[in-house]
């Protein structure tokens, strides 16, 4: 697979998140993923996702930089957004932040197969 090929998958798959058209996760996201080394299926995955959009309804996720080296990406997402109460054990209870995600996602036959993120915390922690 190209670059360019898994690029463009990815780009999809950011697409199938904001839209939260979680009937189509499983063209994007391998039957056995895990996340940061917790296995949780494609189910699981969507439960995660799921969860994230209830506690963050305006969630939206923004590639701000993306580095392809197949089978694996590497991304930075940009997120502006307003969780209800307490996020990330934070007290953000409705106010807008801003904050980023270091995410890097290994994908097998064009799916994410791994995934290992960590969220700036810090950036919120000085926002509220």
């Amino acid at each position: 697979m190209t670059s360019a090929d898994l690029r463009s998958i990815y780009r999809a798959y950011l697409d199938c998140l904001n839209a939260q058209d979680w009937s189509r996760l499983g063209e994007f996201v391998d039957d056995e993923v895990s996340h940061n080394d917790r296995p949780f299926g494609v189910a699981g995955y969507r439960a995660m996702l799921e969860k994230d959009f209830l506690q963050i309804p305006d969630l939206r996720f923004e590639a701000e930089l993306v580095v392809c080296e197949p089978p694996v990406i590497a991304a930075r997402l940009k997120f502006d957004c307003s969780p209800k109460g307490s996020f990330l054990d934070l007290p953000v209870n409705g106010r807008t932040v801003s904050f980023s995600e270091n995410v890097f996602y290994e994908f097998k036959a064009g799916r994410i197969k791994r995934v290992w993120s960590v969220i700036d915390k810090a950036a919120i922690e000085a926002q509220i």
